[in-house]
């Protein structure tokens, strides 16, 4: 109790507990010594106590000392007592303790500041909650970054605003909340709409937030933009699917160009004596026929060998400046005959385009399978576009192509195009979408291997029903570079020039294609020395057998022939010597005086080689 002046006139043991003094200390004092210096200053102690007697009755929370001088935290009350006159007797004061509430709130107050904080401090997620109806109830920086909505815009709006149109038809939303209320947790990922209508690949979480009750009172919701990691996830994977097609295409490279060089030999062996023996043979109105379709028989073979090294890049070829515009020019009539009357040709160049370099044989006969090809997906005829252009490319922009000035030469269809999966496998060697018996899948896998071996790239755009556009990448080239055809041969063998019997060692470790050649050589007037491996043939020169000429394989296990050849070049540097192989990947220079004979070949052709290193006239 307080008197009128505000004196204390009682004290009860809770009083003597919280503010530590006892009765006979505090009894007759003034109650502002309770109060803080800089309340006794602000003269609140008498402002409490007017208050109570205006209103009759003051109430509020501060600082309030302990007779040690500690502060603690109060809850104060002071009624008026007045007599039955209304006459003012004294006051009733009520003190609480809640210092240990202050702190306990002062903590929660400063968790949850530091959450808040925390919360809108992070800008890389989006996180905010929703009450249980899916509204939007807060909303962090980081989700006005991601999805582009103001606090002000979002708050109150139902979060199915932030899903694509096709998620909200199919009931997207609604079932993640009802995943998240049942479970606790509902997390995917998926397409999101920003404000502006923008799509980003987003992962989300919903947590369920339920009382002590069990109750559900809402949702916390966090979204991550990873837009930028699926990118990057689909290019790995992309990367890593191109490096195992890569690596699967270069197996079978490997295996068949392995193939291919057998086969020539095979082939080798059958044409040549087949050749040897329709000239031995007198004309016959029933053998000459049966040979003939033989020779047929195995010319398409060596076909079908051609289109096997050029897939696997072993073809022997002769880069030089192709004129893209005349090359097209010369062949349109062919094109014409072999399309038919039902593909109509249009051709689209520029007035100047630079030459390319490619072999210009090997990229007639690729412009060709690619008319061909369009011809059988247009069955009812329709529309051929075959056009130019000149493009400087940047590093990168088309894979396996180095920067530099290409010629885009494309061959445009309107037919039936190709679906993504068979767009994938075109190139695949054996791959065919024709009838059994009508194509061997290996005409774009033959194109695809002469644009490597060009430097350059074949590339293919189609889509099912919109017809399809194989693109030749060639490297443009002036018309004055150098050309990759050999050097004419000059020896120092003139006295041999012009004999017709020349002294032959002949080299091959296949011994049906070396009995062949032997039979081709003699039969042309010619003494050989054979040999069946490249150890062997320089034993036989060392040990003084002299020869002419030398023809060699290239192909041979422990030497192969261009080994032979440089070894041979150390003691005898003037010797003709012709290399007879299927491949196309030699490695020697044009000084060192070497005439290339492509396998399979006939007798005609060998004596031409052999006139050609020897100096003489061709036949």
């Amino acid at each position: 109790m307080l008197d009128s002046g505000g004196h204390i006139v009682s004290w009860n043991a809770g009083a003597q507990r919280v503010k530590g003094y006892n009765e006979d200390e505090i009894v007759g004092k003034h109650c502002s010594r309770f109060y803080t210096p800089e309340d006794r200053k602000a003269d609140l102690p008498s402002t409490a106590l007017q208050i109570a007697t205006e209103t009759g009755r003051f109430e509020s929370e501060g600082w309030r000392l302990r007779k040690s001088g500690e502060r603690f935290w109060a809850h104060v009350v002071i009624d008026a007592i007045r007599d039955g006159d209304g006459k003012l007797i004294g006051y009733v004061e009520i003190t609480r303790d809640l210092t240990e509430r202050k702190r306990a709130a002062e903590e929660l107050r400063q968790s949850e500041k530091q959450f808040r904080m925390l919360v809108q401090g992070v800008t890389d997620y989006a996180i905010y909650m929703l009450d249980p109806d899916g509204c939007v109830s807060s909303w962090n920086v980081g989700a006005h970054r991601i999805k582009g909505y103001s606090a002000e815009e979002i708050l109150g709006e139902h979060f199915s605003r932030f899903y694509t149109h096709e998620d909200r038809e199919a009931g997207v939303p609604d079932r993640a909340l009802e995943t998240a209320a049942k479970e606790g947790r509902y997390e995917k990922e998926g397409w999101r709409v920003r404000k502006d209508g923008s799509r980003f690949w987003a992962s989300v979480i919903i947590d369920a937030i339920h009382d002590d009750a069990g109750s559900l009172l809402g949702f916390a919701k966090i979204t991550r933009d990873i837009t930028e990691k699926m990118e990057a996830q689909r290019a790995l994977e992309r990367a890593r699917e191109e490096l195992f097609q890569a690596q699967k295409m270069e197996a079978i490279g490997q295996l068949t160009g392995g193939v291919a060089h057998d086969f020539n030999n095979l082939l080798m062996a059958i044409l040549g004596s087949l050749d040897l023996l329709k000239s031995r043979l007198p004309e016959s109105p029933d053998i000459s026929p049966l040979i003939e379709n033989a020779i047929k028989g195995a010319e398409r073979g060596t076909s079908l060998t051609q289109r096997l090294l050029a897939f696997s890049r072993r073809q022997q070829l002769t880069l030089q400046a192709v004129d893209v515009v005349d090359l097209v020019r010369r062949m349109k009539d062919l094109l014409q005959t072999s399309l038919g009357p039902a593909v109509q040709i249009e051709t689209r160049f520029p007035l100047k385009l630079p030459n390319v370099s490619s072999d210009q044989n090997q990229l007639e006969n690729a412009l060709l399978n690619l008319a061909v090809n369009a011809r059988d997906a247009m069955p009812n005829g329709g529309e051929l576009v075959i056009s130019a252009k000149t493009q400087q490319l940047a590093c990168g922009e088309i894979t396996e192509l180095e920067a530099g000035s290409y010629v885009c030469l494309s061959v445009k269809d309107n037919g039936e195009g190709m679906d993504e999966q068979t767009l994938v496998n075109a190139t695949t060697p054996f791959f065919t979408t024709k009838g059994i018996g009508k194509g061997t899948g290996l005409g774009l896998s033959m194109v695809q291997g002469l644009m490597g071996q060009c430097g350059g790239k074949l590339v293919l755009r189609s889509e099912e029903g919109e017809g399809t556009t194989a693109e030749l990448w060639l490297r443009a080239v002036d018309a004055v570079e150098h050309s990759t055809s050999k050097q004419e041969i000059t020896t120092s063998y003139s006295e041999v020039a012009m004999r017709q019997s020349l002294r032959v060692l002949a080299v091959d470790d296949d011994s049906l294609v070396l009995m062949n050649t032997v039979l081709m050589l003699e039969d042309l007037g010619h003494c050989v020395v054979e040999a069946q491996s490249g150890e062997d043939a320089l034993r036989k020169l060392h040990e003084g057998d002299a020869v002419d000429l030398i023809i060699t394989d290239e192909g041979m296990p422990r030497m192969k022939g261009s080994e032979l050849v440089h070894e041979v070049r150390k003691t005898w540097p003037g010797m003709p010597i012709i290399l007879a192989t299927g491949y196309g990947d030699l490695s020697f220079s044009p000084e060192e005086n070497l005439k290339v004979l492509n396998k399979p070949f006939m007798q005609r052709q060998l004596a031409n080689v052999i006139k050609e290193t020897m100096g003489e006239p061709r036949l």
